[in-house]
């Protein structure tokens, strides 16, 4: 629910505008409000897991998700609209931390392949087949009320996930700490991602150059929180534990998630736009065209989870080459089928783009996460997905910004501005690559710890 809600309102926007009557500014808010919010709240959330306990917390984020949800799908104005969407990723940063950390709390290391895998699908098909879901609900009730649909859809999932979570997800047996939270450490990280993400999210909202100086008095804070929690951490528990990133596995698979979502999560924001404005396509037909990536990337993502004890980081460099090779495909055929055709002569690109993007993901998650102790599994997991949500809005912010100045240019060429804001999307996975390449090139394959415990506990790591 969480992550689909990312993308399933793109489709349903011309909806939200028209009943609602929207200003473009109060638009943008509906879907920048939620990454926002989620991003905030993701370190925060998993450290108070990490510390009382993360089947509570869990349920918690998800009665609050349900409720928001609810909310949303009731907006009788653009406020109330914006203010729901802004407590829902409040929720889904909330509960997005406790799931990675279940998993490492609920499985040995050599286990956590597969749930990783189950996870890395979820997240590839969550993502892939919102625009899909939203075509089919506002093409079967209609788009005045269609788009309402989209937020009422959680409502009887997210009451049975709350009921299934306290059946089955396990109470942690070990003693919950009650340390110190670090609120000055919680305050400086929300400063410092709010002016960071404010001016990408804005983007196209707030002209001139003005806003970037945020970006840079976020890096300034974020600089203070870096410095803040070397200090706290020698004698009290941090809200990060640096020491992390002096984890090769975990600092380089930080960086290959910022990167790869800096770009896996823009293709679907332009190709909606394109197949829907440029070549015609209604929501429905739109959200098939993509679903072959989601196809392809919630198989790969469950084959990879089995076998990242295998290969490795090797397998994540296969992956972002298959990404890769299948947008460039795309391109190319775009390209060799003009007009409408040409969303469903992609099908087979996206297809393999789709199963290179399941060899990322999880098998990415599971080699950051192998050497992260269980007491720091949420927070860390937090931090990974922060910097998933900072990539995402870096690359809509970037890719966005291309798009539309090149389509402007081009007198509504939407062919050309797509295949051009293609082309800055496999920058970013082609950036990507290179980090995972370093990592294998340097003589030290990344492996899942085979032993019952964390590699973080085992002398000299």
């Amino acid at each position: 629910m969480t992550l689909l809600d990312v993308s399933i309102v793109n489709v349903a926007l011309p909806s939200i505008r028209d009943e609602l009557q929207l200003s473009p500014a109060e638009l943008q808010w509906v879907l920048s409000g939620y990454a926002l919010t989620f991003g905030l709240l993701l370190v925060p959330a998993g450290r108070f897991g990490d510390a009382r306990g993360r089947r509570d917390v869990f349920i918690a984020g998800l009665v609050l998700f349900t409720l928001a949800s609810a909310a949303a799908g009731l907006a009788q104005s653009a406020m109330w609209l914006v203010v729901a969407r802004l407590v829902q990723g409040a929720a889904a940063g909330v509960v997005n931390p406790q799931v990675s950390g279940l998993i490492q709390q609920m499985f040995a290391p050599r286990e956590r392949g597969r749930p990783f895998g189950l996870l890395g699908a979820t997240i590839g098909v969550s993502t892939a087949v919102g625009p899909l879901l939203g075509g089919i609900l506002i093409a079967t009730i209609g788009p005045a009320d269609g788009w309402r649909w989209i937020f009422y859809l959680n409502v009887p999932i997210g009451i049975v996930a709350v009921w299934l979570g306290y059946r089955w997800i396990p109470v942690a047996t070990e003693r919950k700490r009650r340390e110190s939270l670090d609120p000055l450490g919680v305050l400086l990280l929300g400063v410092g991602v709010v002016l960071v993400l404010l001016p990408l999210v804005q983007e196209r909202e707030w002209h001139g150059s003005g806003k970037w100086l945020l970006v840079v008095a976020g890096a300034a804070v974020l600089a203070g929180f870096w410095a803040w929690e070397r200090h706290y951490g020698r004698a009290r528990t941090a809200l990060v534990e640096l020491g992390l990133f002096q984890v090769r596995s975990y600092a380089l698979g930080a960086l290959i998630g910022l990167l790869y979502f800096a770009g896996f999560t823009t293709i679907f924001f332009i190709y909606t736009l394109y197949l829907q404005s440029g070549l015609g396509y209604s929501a429905l037909e739109a959200g098939l065209a993509i679903t072959p990536f989601a196809v392809g990337s919630a198989a790969a993502s469950a084959i990879g989870g089995r076998f990242v004890q295998r290969f490795g980081r090797h397998m994540v460099v296969g992956g972002l080459v298959a990404v890769i090779a299948g947008l460039v495909a795309t391109d190319l055929a775009l390209r060799l089928v003009p007009g409408a055709g040409g969303g469903w002569a992609a099908a087979l690109p996206l297809l393999v783009a789709g199963v290179g993007s399941g060899f990322v993901i999880s098998p990415n998650q599971t080699l950051t996460l192998a050497e992260v102790p269980v007491a720091r599994a949420g927070s860390a997991g937090a931090v990974l997905q922060t910097g998933q949500r900072i990539g995402t809005a870096m690359g809509i912010a970037a890719v966005g910004s291309y798009f539309f100045n090149r389509l402007a240019a081009g007198q509504g060429d939407w062919g050309g501005a797509f295949r051009g804001a293609l082309w800055l999307t496999v920058g970013f996975v082609a950036v990507a690559l290179v980090a995972a390449l370093a990592d294998v090139l340097s003589g030290r394959r990344e492996r899942v710890p085979d032993s019952g415990r964390d590699a973080a506990d085992v002398p000299g790591r």
